[in-house]
């Protein structure tokens, strides 16, 4: 058994007022390509598939033809909602597209969605766990809301000790408490632990299938992956190698993950320099004067429409920045940067020691402990 995996297609997605659906068309092309080479029995499409609820019309018929493309070659597409993604929406027409060999988890309506595809070793049995907020499962955490659908598919299935199955869902998974990798597009601050799911809950799974963290990577020691974004949509992947991960699966306990490169349309890449050496022959025809630009530029004096300058050699330029801006500010920018990646305690703890002059007592940091995480739940069942 074959299968690749993706997930966080985000079609629809813009970046710095450019619409990336024309890379997002070349990239699922390269993804279908892939399946039709390495032969593969199934795809998985592991949540945020659209970049929000309600998604521009261009990224739903994108979808629509990349969907038919798979059907017609006689991939099996297993797909689930994302925490960006309406469960409605994605589940739409789900039983007539599951004739075609679609299989849809949008709406969890208590009982999770099980697909089962055979090899020459028997039956291999896909589980689909779309992202469920743990107000919807009737829980405080989504580490409970997890535990809650698990709990309801072992009883409600008979166990079998050489069943191969593999569990597709969308979540923030820890390591015992180790965070995956984040880049600047997962911009979720985490507080308290309330999205954190520990890697351990999916313990029996041949193969777990991860969406929601960009950067590929392996949860723990066993056999759980966030597959990444198909693309990068944010400077902090500038340079990054996107992947699929191809999955083949032998009897009971055989299984092995080959991550195939994926090629953008356009590579995201920073420089930086004086505007006029950026402007410079040589310099331009370094590298793809098409590729998605990041300019920092170091120049002190005043400049006249900088990025309009830039756009005569790098066509795609997206953004500039100014050095001058970031000396000024003495590294605060960066510290900003960093500051978004602290949960709400941490950003307490900092800001009473910068005004008192000494970190705050225990009572005051479990009050702030307390008011954050009620704020989170809050948060979830909104």
């Amino acid at each position: 058994m074959k299968f690749l995996h993706t997930a966080d297609l985000h079609i629809g997605k813009v970046i710095n007022d450019v619409s990336m659906l024309e890379d997002q068309r070349h990239i699922l092309k390269q993804i279908l390509e892939t399946a039709r080479s390495r032969k593969a029995d199934a795809l998985i499409l592991a949540g945020d598939i659209y970049d929000r609820a309600i998604p521009p019309a261009e990224a739903v018929v994108m979808l629509g033809e990349f969907l038919q493309e798979a059907a017609d070659a006689g991939i099996q597409v297993l797909l689930i909602s994302g925490n960006h993604d309406s469960p409605e929406r994605i589940g739409f027409a789900g039983g007539i597209l599951e004739k075609q060999g679609i299989s849809i988890a949008g709406v969890y309506q208590g009982k999770l969605k099980q697909v089962r595809l055979k090899d020459e070793y028997g039956e291999v049995v896909f589980v689909l766990m779309p992202f469920v907020k743990p107000a919807q499962a009737g829980v405080r955490t989504s580490a409970e809301a997890v535990a809650k659908m698990l709990e309801a598919l072992q009883n409600g299935s008979k166990s079998d000790k050489n069943r191969r199955s593999v569990l597709v869902t969308h979540y923030f998974v820890t390591d015992q408490g180790r965070e995956p990798e984040l880049s600047d597009a997962e911009t979720t601050i985490h507080v308290g632990g309330l999205d954190n799911v520990e890697v351990s809950l999916f313990e029996g799974f041949d193969y777990v299938a991860l969406g929601h963290i960009h950067k590929p990577q392996q949860i723990g020691n066993g056999p759980v992956y966030y597959a990444g974004a198909s693309l990068g949509y944010s400077f902090s992947e500038a340079g990054q190698t996107k992947y699929v991960n191809l999955v083949e699966m032998g009897k009971k306990g055989q299984v092995s993950v080959e991550k195939i490169p994926l090629s953008p349309l356009h590579e995201l890449r920073r420089i930086r320099g004086k505007i006029a050496d950026l402007m410079k022959p040589e310099i331009v025809a370094a590298a793809d004067c098409m590729d998605y630009i990041q300019a920092e530029l170091t120049d002190g004096e005043e400049l006249i429409d900088p990025i309009g300058t830039l756009r005569t050699v790098y066509p795609n330029i997206m953004q500039i920045v100014l050095a001058k801006n970031e000396r000024r500010e003495g590294g605060e920018y960066a510290v900003r940067l960093e500051e978004r990646k602290k949960s709400i305690p941490e950003l307490f703890r900092g800001f009473y020691t910068m005004i008192r002059g000494e970190e705050p007592d225990e009572r005051r940091m479990e009050l702030i402990e307390d008011v954050a995480k009620e704020a989170e739940v809050r948060e979830h069942e909104a």
